[in-house]
C-alpha cells in the first residue's frame, strides 16, 4: 500500500486533535515515515500539567518499555558484528550465566521472554546494575526455559546490557549513539545528558481508573490485581529488581541520565518513527546499511506466541521486539504479519510493517493505566491502515 501524505494528514489531523478535546491528553507527538520519508509529523497540548510549556517538534519524552525495542536492536546489531548466531547459548558470551539451570539457554530464548528471568529471587536495587547481574547469574529459571514465555518488564534490559557489554565491550548507551543515533541523526537517549533536560516533556501518573485490558477474556485472569498482590509472578516480575516505582521520581535529571534500558529511553516521536523507518526498508537509510537481511529476519520472524504467563494475555515477540499475538483481540501492528515493534507503558507506541515500508511513533505525557498502546494511538493506525473507515 502506498500513502498519499496529504490524505494521510488529512485523516490523522483531527483524531489527533481528539486526543486531546475528547482523551484527556496533555502533551504528545505522532510521526508517520513511508519508504525512508516523513509522511506526517504532528505535535500538540502542553510539557507540563499547569500548561506553561507547549509541546513542541523538538521535545523529547520518557517512552518506558519501547526502550526495549531500541536495545534489542543493539545486542542484534552486535550478533551481526561479530558473526554471532541466535541459536548460540548465552553462556558462550557470559559463562557466568551458565549458573543454576541456565548453561543451555539460547539467545533466542532470552531475546524472545522464553528464558524464565522475568523475576529475581534476591532484593536487588534497579539502580546497582552490579547487583542485579550478579543476581541474573545466580537465578534459577522460573520455568523451563523455551516451554513458555512471559514478559521480562524489569531485567529485560540488563541481560541485553549485559551481553553487548561482552560481545561489543561497551555500554549499550554508548553502542546506541556510535552506530545509530549519530549516524541517523537521532534525537534519542538511553541516559540523557545534563544539557538535554530542558527540552523533556514532565510524565504523569495514569489517573485513577479501570485499566482497559484488565481482565483478559480467554483466561478470566486480572493481571492488574495480580500486580498488587504479594507473591504472584506479576507482582515479582514488576519489582524485581524493585525501585523507581514512583512515577514522578522518572522526572528526576538524575534518574534521566542513568541509561536504564528496560525503561528508561528519552526522545521524540521522530526519532523513533525514523529509526524504524530504516528497519522497514531493510536496515538500509540514505546509502547506508546497518542491518542485514538475516538480522532484519531475526526481528520479523515470531519466536514465541501464546498466553504471557506475566502478563496473563496473548503476546508474541520475535528476537526482542513485540509481535501480534496470533489469538490477540486487537492488532497493534497494523495488518501486516511481518510488522514488529515496542509499546511503552501508559501509552507510547512505535513499530515497523517491513512489507509496506511503514514506521509509526506516538509519544505522550500523560500516561494511561494501560501497558499496551492504547485508543489514542490505536486509532491512528488504524486510520492509516484504512481501518477506520
Amino acid at each position: 500500500m502506498q500513502l498519499e501524505a496529504s490524505r494521510v494528514l488529512q485523516r490523522l489531523k483531527p483524531l489527533f486533535r481528539e486526543n486531546f478535546e475528547k482523551f484527556g491528553e496533555l502533551g504528545a507527538a505522532v510521526s508517520v515515515w513511508q519508504n525512508g520519508k516523513p509522511i506526517v509529523d504532528l505535535c500538540g497540548g502542553f510539557r507540563d500539567r499547569r500548561r506553561e510549556k507547549s509541546w513542541a517538534a523538538d521535545t523529547l519524552v520518557l517512552v518506558w518499555s519501547a526502550t526495549k525495542g531500541i536495545g534489542s536492536a543493539c545486542l542484534l546489531h552486535a550478533l551481526q558484528e561479530h558473526k554471532i548466531e541466535i541459536s548460540q547459548r548465552v553462556a558462550e558470551f557470559w559463562p557466568e550465566f551458565a549458573q543454576a539451570g541456565k548453561e543451555k539457554i539460547t539467545l533466542a530464548q532470552l531475546l524472545s521472554h522464553q528464558a524464565g528471568l522475568c523475576a529475581l529471587d534476591r532484593r536487588v536495587d534497579v539502580l546497582d546494575y552490579e547487583a542485579v547481574i550478579r543476581a541474573l547469574e545466580a537465578q534459577k529459571p522460573l520455568w523451563p526455559p523455551g516451554t513458555a514465555h512471559g514478559y521480562h518488564a524489569r531485567t529485560f534490559g540488563f541481560l541485553l546490557e549485559e551481553l553487548v557489554r561482552r560481545i561489543a565491550g561497551k555500554t549499550l548507551s554508548d553502542y546506541w549513539q556510535q552506530n545509530f543515533a549519530r549516524p541517523l541523526d537521532l534525537d534519542f537517549w538511553v541516559g540523557l545528558p545534563e544539557k538535554e533536560n530542558p527540552r523533556v516533556a514532565t510524565i504523569y501518573a495514569a489517573k485513577p481508573g479501570k485499566p482497559p485490558e484488565s481482565k483478559n477474556r480467554q483466561s478470566g485472569s486480572d493481571f492488574y490485581l495480580d500486580l498488587v498482590t504479594p507473591g504472584t509472578l506479576a507482582r515479582k516480575t514488576f519489582t524485581s529488581p524493585y525501585g523507581l516505582h514512583v512515577i514522578s521520581r522518572m522526572n528526576s535529571p538524575a534518574i534521566r541520565a542513568q541509561p536504564i534500558v528496560s525503561f528508561g529511553g528519552i526522545g521524540s516521536a521522530v526519532a523513533l518513527a525514523k529509526f524504524y523507518s530504516m528497519l522497514a526498508n531493510g536496515g538500509k537509510f540514505d546509502g547506508q546499511t546497518f542491518f542485514s537481511e538475516k538480522a532484519i529476519a531475526w526481528m520479523t520472524t515470531k519466536l514465541a506466541d501464546g498466553t504471557d504467563r506475566v502478563l496473563q494475555m496473548p503476546t508474541a515477540f520475535s528476537a526482542g521486539f513485540m509481535k501480534d499475538s496470533q489469538s490477540a483481540a486487537r492488532r497493534i501492528f497494523g495488518t501486516s504479519s511481518r510488522a514488529f515493534g515496542h509499546p511503552g507503558a501508559g501509552g507510547s507506541h512505535a513499530f515497523t510493517d517491513p512489507e509496506n515500508k511503514i514506521a509509526f511513533a506516538y509519544v505522550m505525557n500523560q500516561m494511561e493505566q494501560s501497558l499496551l498502546p492504547t485508543e489514542k494511538a490505536l486509532r491512528l493506525v488504524d486510520t492509516i491502515y484504512g481501518r477506520g473507515d
